[in-house]
């Protein structure tokens, strides 16, 4: 079990050496957010996409119009950071609407690529590929028996295939800017074309845990992983902060959930929230947002959207999702808890000390107090890591194998986990297991165990609620 994870072929797991590290300044204005490309590329599409099959990556890379291997660094001006930009601080400030693909007479003059027929039209067609027997083949594939070729294309054909439709859609599902309220005035409601508000579930079916809260179409990563980490860290407080209201004799069943005021820009005055549980979701019952793993159940839709109606005090039941676009990870589970958050910058601690810090907040390999990091805007590191930039995670926990430290982590996406990296494959179970369900880092669900090292190297702050 727990012991046995511990020990394998290392010996005795290091006794705790006392304070681990002194907390750091917290960080001023904070804009982590990644939106979910299998969501973002699913909402572009207009359809549900088998991520299983070994093609639906070219199929992402394609609809968002971005290299995958540069899909998870800000400094591509990749589509997942719509609404940001990369500030010279190696961090994300917001971005101006015009700083997001502009909507150019390039893009209405984008050439038809009905008229290729042979590789030798594309010397003809205008898509800026001239020298046809000198362009490099990036990837090819034989499936179906039929050969499928992506080609290194010049620099100047992505500027030519700008997609016209597609900035459209990240502006109006993903950012504020085309619904953002004027100076002064507050926003009410915002109901995306195409999409309705209505029931989708039990708020609650079963216990809440870490993987349920799975990220959607807008880059607020910072507050699903933190929802991820009060879940499995304190899983009584998302029961406790919740209760039912009544709104006179309307039908609707009404909730109410507790927030709690804390020194960040995005906030609002400690308080209940008084909402349904009515969630957005498309003709097919589909959310564009937060979703919940366990079917039936939508407690992290509601909550995303109580948060978004608690920081922008909007007194409709259809709050605008997409103002949570980018905010501070750590804050946010004291947003959520009441707790007092505690923020550790990797720069100035050792790798034992970070490993040690999620050590004393930890009971059997578990944090007992709610834990989140998140990585630098941009890096030569994160180029084919899988490690995403600018996002945050839940830090679930830690493990000793073979010698080595490793931290606990959970992609609030659900799936991507670092590659090529000091990662440990194994089951982590806990001193109760009748309550707190095992870690298995197997397979791809977001969940991994980085060696302390490389999450020194790869992530900037690391935050705990206490």
């Amino acid at each position: 079990m727990a012991g046995k994870f511990s020990t394998q072929g290392s010996g005795d797991v290091p006794p705790p050496v006392g304070s681990t590290g002194k907390p750091s300044t917290p960080p001023k204005n904070l804009y982590i957010g990644a939106i979910n490309p299998r969501v973002l590329t699913e909402i572009l599409l207009n359809q549900k996409v088998d991520w299983s099959d070994p093609e639906s990556t070219n199929i992402m890379a394609s609809t968002l119009e971005t290299d995958y291997n540069e899909l998870f660094d800000m400094k591509f001006n990749s589509p997942i950071y719509a609404g940001l930009k990369l500030g010279d601080n190696n961090m994300a400030v917001p971005a101006k609407r015009d700083e997001i693909k502009s909507m150019t007479t390039e893009d209405r003059l984008t050439p038809s690529l009905a008229a290729i027929k042979k590789i030798g039209d594309l010397k003809s067609v205008g898509v800026g590929v001239t020298d046809v027997d000198g362009t490099a083949v990036k990837q090819a594939s034989l499936r179906g028996g039929k050969l499928n070729l992506i080609v290194d294309a010049p620099e100047e054909l992505n500027k030519s295939m700008s997609n016209l439709s597609l900035t459209q859609k990240v502006l109006e599902l993903t950012t504020p800017f085309q619904h953002k309220a004027k100076a002064g005035e507050k926003t009410v409601g915002y109901t995306p074309a195409g999409y309705t508000w209505r029931e989708t579930g039990q708020m609650l079916c079963h216990a809440t845990d870490y993987d349920d809260p799975v990220q959607g179409g807008v880059g607020d990563c910072w507050l699903i992983a933190a929802l991820a980490a009060v879940a499995w860290a304190d899983p009584y407080t998302i029961t406790k902060r919740t209760r039912q209201v009544s709104q006179g004799n309307e039908q609707d069943q009404w909730l109410g959930i507790q927030f709690y005021s804390q020194p960040t820009w995005r906030n609002a005055p400690t308080m209940m929230i008084d909402l349904t549980d009515k969630t957005l979701v498309d003709n097919y019952g589909y959310s564009p947002y937060c979703n919940s793993s366990d079917a039936g159940e939508n407690w992290p839709q509601v909550y995303e959207k109580a948060f978004a109606k608690w920081t922008t005090q909007d007194p409709s039941d259809e709050p605008d999702i997409t103002t949570l676009s980018g905010g501070d990870p750590g804050y946010a589970i004291a947003q959520l808890t009441g707790k007092t958050c505690y923020y550790y910058d990797t720069w100035s601690h050792t790798p034992d000390e970070l490993w040690g810090i999620v050590r004393e907040n930890s009971v059997a390999f578990k944090t007992l107090n709610p834990m989140t990091a998140w990585t630098y805007g941009s890096g030569d590191q994160y180029n084919g890591s899988n490690v995403v930039a600018n996002h945050a995670y839940t830090i679930l926990g830690w493990a000793w194998n073979n010698g080595k430290m490793y931290i606990i982590l959970r992609n609030p996406w659900g799936y991507v986990e670092p590659t090529g990296l000091n990662t440990y494959q194994g089951i982590c179970t806990f001193f109760d297991t009748s309550f707190w369900h095992y870690i298995d880092m197997v397979g791809n669900d977001g969940v991994f165990a980085l060696e302390a090292s490389f999450f020194k190297l790869y992530y900037a702050y690391l935050a705990v609620a206490k």
